[in-house]
Protein backbone atom coordinates (compact mmCIF):
# COMPACT_ATOMS: atom_id res chain seq x y z
CA UNK A 1 0.00 0.00 0.00
CA UNK A 2 1.43 3.37 -1.01
CA UNK A 3 1.03 6.00 1.70
CA UNK A 4 -0.26 9.50 0.94
CA UNK A 5 3.19 10.91 1.75
CA UNK A 6 4.88 8.50 -0.69
CA UNK A 7 2.34 9.40 -3.35
CA UNK A 8 2.90 13.13 -2.77
CA UNK A 9 6.65 12.72 -3.17
CA UNK A 10 6.18 10.63 -6.30
CA UNK A 11 3.99 13.34 -7.83
CA UNK A 12 6.57 16.00 -6.92
CA UNK A 13 9.34 14.00 -8.59
CA UNK A 14 7.29 13.51 -11.73
CA UNK A 15 6.44 17.23 -11.83
CA UNK A 16 10.14 18.14 -11.52
CA UNK A 17 11.10 15.84 -14.39
CA UNK A 18 8.25 17.09 -16.62
CA UNK A 19 9.19 20.72 -15.98
CA UNK A 20 12.80 20.17 -16.96
CA UNK A 21 11.68 18.59 -20.22
CA UNK A 22 9.17 21.38 -20.93
CA UNK A 23 11.72 24.14 -20.34
CA UNK A 24 14.11 22.74 -22.92
CA UNK A 25 11.29 22.11 -25.41
CA UNK A 26 10.00 25.67 -24.93
CA UNK A 27 13.43 27.12 -25.60
CA UNK A 28 13.71 25.14 -28.84
CA UNK A 29 10.23 26.27 -29.90
CA UNK A 30 11.08 29.92 -29.23
CA UNK A 31 14.24 29.61 -31.30
CA UNK A 32 12.30 28.12 -34.23
CA UNK A 33 9.57 30.76 -33.96
CA UNK A 34 12.07 33.63 -33.90
CA UNK A 35 13.86 32.22 -36.95
CA UNK A 36 10.59 31.96 -38.90
CA UNK A 37 9.47 35.44 -37.83
CA UNK A 38 12.78 36.98 -38.83
CA UNK A 39 12.58 35.38 -42.28
CA UNK A 40 8.98 36.54 -42.77
CA UNK A 41 9.81 40.15 -41.91
CA UNK A 42 12.73 40.10 -44.32
CA UNK A 43 10.42 38.97 -47.13
CA UNK A 44 7.91 41.75 -46.36
CA UNK A 45 10.57 44.44 -46.37
CA UNK A 46 12.05 43.24 -49.66
CA UNK A 47 8.66 42.92 -51.35
CA UNK A 48 7.69 46.43 -50.27
CA UNK A 49 10.76 48.06 -51.75
CA UNK A 50 12.28 48.60 -48.34
CA UNK A 51 9.03 49.78 -46.69
CA UNK A 52 6.13 48.24 -44.82
CA UNK A 53 3.38 49.96 -46.85
CA UNK A 54 2.47 46.71 -48.61
CA UNK A 55 1.39 45.22 -45.28
CA UNK A 56 -1.07 48.02 -44.53
CA UNK A 57 0.80 48.85 -41.35
CA UNK A 58 0.71 52.59 -42.13
CA UNK A 59 -2.65 52.83 -43.97
CA UNK A 60 -4.78 55.83 -43.05
CA UNK A 61 -8.02 55.15 -41.16
CA UNK A 62 -9.80 57.58 -43.54
CA UNK A 63 -10.53 54.85 -46.11
CA UNK A 64 -12.12 52.66 -43.45
CA UNK A 65 -14.84 55.05 -42.27
CA UNK A 66 -17.63 52.77 -43.51
CA UNK A 67 -16.26 49.81 -41.66
CA UNK A 68 -16.42 48.90 -37.99
CA UNK A 69 -14.76 51.35 -35.64
CA UNK A 70 -11.43 50.05 -34.50
CA UNK A 71 -11.18 49.57 -30.77
CA UNK A 72 -8.03 50.45 -28.92
CA UNK A 73 -6.16 47.42 -27.66
CA UNK A 74 -6.36 47.07 -23.90
CA UNK A 75 -3.25 48.09 -22.03
CA UNK A 76 -1.54 44.92 -20.88
CA UNK A 77 -1.35 44.50 -17.15
CA UNK A 78 2.18 44.38 -15.83
CA UNK A 79 2.87 41.10 -14.05
CA UNK A 80 3.39 41.36 -10.33
CA UNK A 81 7.06 40.98 -9.47
CA UNK A 82 7.59 39.09 -6.20
CA UNK A 83 9.49 41.01 -3.56
CA UNK A 84 12.94 39.66 -2.80
CA UNK A 85 13.76 39.67 0.90
CA UNK A 86 17.26 39.68 2.45
CA UNK A 87 18.56 36.26 3.47
CA UNK A 88 20.94 36.13 6.40
CA UNK A 89 24.48 35.29 5.30
CA UNK A 90 23.89 36.25 1.65
CA UNK A 91 25.62 39.33 0.25
CA UNK A 92 25.20 41.15 -3.04
CA UNK A 93 26.63 39.08 -5.92
CA UNK A 94 30.06 40.10 -7.17
CA UNK A 95 29.87 42.47 -10.17
CA UNK A 96 30.09 40.79 -13.54
CA UNK A 97 28.08 38.78 -16.03
CA UNK A 98 28.36 35.24 -17.48
CA UNK A 99 30.68 35.09 -20.50
CA UNK A 100 28.16 32.94 -22.38
CA UNK A 101 30.82 31.02 -24.33
CA UNK A 102 29.61 28.31 -26.69
CA UNK A 103 31.28 25.24 -28.17
CA UNK A 104 30.18 22.95 -30.97
CA UNK A 105 31.49 19.73 -29.45
CA UNK A 106 32.22 18.16 -26.11
CA UNK A 107 35.77 19.03 -24.96
CA UNK A 108 38.58 16.53 -25.46
CA UNK A 109 39.28 14.31 -22.49
CA UNK A 110 42.01 15.81 -20.30
CA UNK A 111 41.09 14.67 -16.78
CA UNK A 112 42.86 11.88 -14.96
CA UNK A 113 40.16 9.21 -14.86
CA UNK A 114 41.70 7.64 -11.75
CA UNK A 115 41.60 10.85 -9.75
CA UNK A 116 39.13 12.99 -7.86
CA UNK A 117 38.76 16.70 -8.51
CA UNK A 118 38.18 19.36 -5.87
CA UNK A 119 35.73 22.12 -6.76
CA UNK A 120 34.97 25.35 -4.94
CA UNK A 121 31.69 27.13 -5.62
CA UNK A 122 32.25 30.63 -4.28
CA UNK A 123 28.66 31.87 -3.93
CA UNK A 124 27.37 35.14 -2.55
CA UNK A 125 25.83 33.09 0.28
CA UNK A 126 29.01 31.24 1.23
CA UNK A 127 31.41 28.65 -0.12
CA UNK A 128 30.36 25.16 -1.13
CA UNK A 129 33.05 22.58 -1.87
CA UNK A 130 32.67 19.44 -3.96
CA UNK A 131 34.63 16.31 -4.72
CA UNK A 132 34.10 15.00 -8.26
CA UNK A 133 34.67 11.33 -9.13
CA UNK A 134 36.33 11.08 -12.53
CA UNK A 135 36.53 7.29 -12.33
CA UNK A 136 32.74 6.88 -12.23
CA UNK A 137 31.77 9.79 -14.49
CA UNK A 138 34.81 10.73 -16.59
CA UNK A 139 33.03 12.69 -19.33
CA UNK A 140 30.90 14.59 -16.84
CA UNK A 141 33.86 15.55 -14.64
CA UNK A 142 35.93 16.41 -17.71
CA UNK A 143 33.19 18.74 -18.98
CA UNK A 144 32.67 20.37 -15.59
CA UNK A 145 36.39 20.96 -15.09
CA UNK A 146 36.68 22.36 -18.63
CA UNK A 147 33.80 24.80 -18.12
CA UNK A 148 35.16 25.89 -14.75
CA UNK A 149 38.55 26.55 -16.37
CA UNK A 150 36.84 28.69 -19.01
CA UNK A 151 35.12 30.74 -16.23
CA UNK A 152 31.84 29.64 -17.81
CA UNK A 153 30.07 29.29 -14.46
CA UNK A 154 31.29 32.62 -13.05
CA UNK A 155 28.45 35.08 -12.32
CA UNK A 156 25.72 32.56 -13.23
CA UNK A 157 22.58 32.23 -11.10
CA UNK A 158 21.40 29.16 -9.27
CA UNK A 159 18.00 29.57 -10.83
CA UNK A 160 15.87 26.86 -9.28
CA UNK A 161 15.12 25.68 -5.75
CA UNK A 162 12.77 22.83 -4.86
CA UNK A 163 11.63 22.35 -1.29
CA UNK A 164 8.71 19.93 -1.59
CA UNK A 165 9.08 16.26 -2.47
CA UNK A 166 12.59 16.74 -3.84
CA UNK A 167 15.23 18.93 -2.28
CA UNK A 168 17.71 20.42 -4.73
CA UNK A 169 19.31 23.69 -5.78
CA UNK A 170 19.87 23.82 -9.55
CA UNK A 171 22.67 25.89 -11.08
CA UNK A 172 24.81 26.23 -14.20
CA UNK A 173 22.56 28.10 -16.66
CA UNK A 174 24.26 31.27 -18.00
CA UNK A 175 20.94 32.55 -19.42
CA UNK A 176 19.05 32.44 -16.12
CA UNK A 177 18.28 35.68 -14.30
CA UNK A 178 17.21 36.33 -10.74
CA UNK A 179 13.53 36.68 -11.70
CA UNK A 180 12.99 35.50 -15.30
CA UNK A 181 12.45 31.81 -15.99
CA UNK A 182 15.67 29.94 -16.65
CA UNK A 183 16.76 26.38 -17.05
CA UNK A 184 17.26 26.24 -20.83
CA UNK A 185 20.82 27.50 -21.29
CA UNK A 186 23.90 25.40 -21.97
CA UNK A 187 27.40 25.39 -23.47
CA UNK A 188 26.33 24.42 -27.01
CA UNK A 189 27.28 20.75 -26.74
CA UNK A 190 25.66 17.73 -25.11
CA UNK A 191 27.10 14.48 -23.83
CA UNK A 192 25.92 11.06 -22.71
CA UNK A 193 24.74 9.97 -19.28
CA UNK A 194 27.09 8.11 -16.94
CA UNK A 195 27.01 6.27 -13.61
CA UNK A 196 23.25 5.66 -13.67
CA UNK A 197 23.18 2.00 -12.59
CA UNK A 198 21.77 1.98 -9.08
CA UNK A 199 21.99 5.77 -8.87
CA UNK A 200 20.52 7.34 -5.73
CA UNK A 201 20.38 10.95 -4.57
CA UNK A 202 20.99 11.28 -0.82
CA UNK A 203 21.86 14.61 0.76
CA UNK A 204 25.27 15.75 -0.48
CA UNK A 205 24.89 14.41 -4.03
CA UNK A 206 26.02 16.45 -7.05
CA UNK A 207 24.26 15.40 -10.25
CA UNK A 208 23.56 16.63 -13.77
CA UNK A 209 20.21 18.15 -14.73
CA UNK A 210 18.95 17.17 -18.17
CA UNK A 211 15.95 17.10 -20.50
CA UNK A 212 16.16 13.41 -21.31
CA UNK A 213 18.78 10.77 -22.09
CA UNK A 214 22.06 12.12 -23.46
CA UNK A 215 21.23 15.81 -23.05
CA UNK A 216 23.77 16.79 -20.40
CA UNK A 217 25.34 20.23 -20.77
CA UNK A 218 26.27 22.66 -18.00
CA UNK A 219 23.33 22.51 -15.59
CA UNK A 220 23.75 20.57 -12.37
CA UNK A 221 21.96 20.24 -9.06
CA UNK A 222 23.05 20.04 -5.44
CA UNK A 223 20.99 17.79 -3.13
CA UNK A 224 20.67 19.35 0.33
CA UNK A 225 18.28 16.72 1.79
CA UNK A 226 17.70 13.05 0.96
CA UNK A 227 15.76 12.92 -2.31
CA UNK A 228 14.22 10.06 -4.27
CA UNK A 229 14.48 10.41 -8.06
CA UNK A 230 14.50 7.97 -10.94
CA UNK A 231 18.10 7.02 -11.83
CA UNK A 232 18.12 9.34 -14.85
CA UNK A 233 20.52 12.04 -13.66
CA UNK A 234 24.28 11.44 -13.68
CA UNK A 235 25.67 11.60 -10.14
CA UNK A 236 29.27 12.75 -10.44
CA UNK A 237 30.37 13.99 -7.05
CA UNK A 238 29.61 14.79 -3.43
CA UNK A 239 29.35 17.94 -1.36
CA UNK A 240 32.30 18.05 1.04
CA UNK A 241 31.61 21.42 2.65
CA UNK A 242 28.92 24.06 2.76
CA UNK A 243 25.88 21.80 3.07
CA UNK A 244 24.77 24.23 5.79
CA UNK A 245 24.94 27.04 3.20
CA UNK A 246 22.55 25.14 0.94
CA UNK A 247 20.21 24.34 3.82
CA UNK A 248 20.14 28.03 4.77
CA UNK A 249 19.24 28.94 1.17
CA UNK A 250 16.50 26.29 1.18
CA UNK A 251 15.12 27.45 4.54
CA UNK A 252 14.56 30.94 3.08
CA UNK A 253 12.22 29.36 0.50
CA UNK A 254 11.43 30.45 -3.03
CA UNK A 255 10.87 33.93 -4.38
CA UNK A 256 7.42 32.91 -5.63
CA UNK A 257 6.44 31.35 -2.31
CA UNK A 258 5.80 27.81 -3.59
CA UNK A 259 7.76 24.60 -3.34
CA UNK A 260 9.48 25.06 -6.72
CA UNK A 261 10.83 28.35 -8.05
CA UNK A 262 13.68 30.83 -7.85
CA UNK A 263 15.51 30.90 -4.52
CA UNK A 264 14.53 33.81 -2.30
CA UNK A 265 18.27 34.35 -1.93
CA UNK A 266 19.65 35.68 -5.22
CA UNK A 267 22.14 32.81 -5.31
CA UNK A 268 25.02 33.57 -7.68
CA UNK A 269 28.20 31.64 -8.40
CA UNK A 270 30.73 34.45 -8.12
CA UNK A 271 33.41 32.03 -9.24
CA UNK A 272 33.91 28.27 -9.72
CA UNK A 273 37.31 26.57 -9.64
CA UNK A 274 38.24 22.93 -10.20
CA UNK A 275 41.58 21.21 -9.61
CA UNK A 276 42.87 17.67 -9.38
CA UNK A 277 42.65 16.55 -5.78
Amino acid sequence: MVSSEQRRRQLAREKYERQMERRVAAAAARKRRNTILGAALAVVVLAGGGTLFATGAFDSDDKKKDGPTAQAAPTPTEPTVPTRKPVEGCAEPAPGAPNGKQWQAEPAMTVDTKATYAVTLDTNCGKVTLSLDAAKAPHTVNSFAFLAGEQYFDHTKCHRLTTDGIFVLQCGDPTASATAPGGTGGPGYKFADENLTGATYPAGTVAMANAGPGTNGSQFFLVYKDTTLSPNYTPFGTITGGLDVLQKIAAAGTLEGGGDGHPMADVTLNSVTAAKG
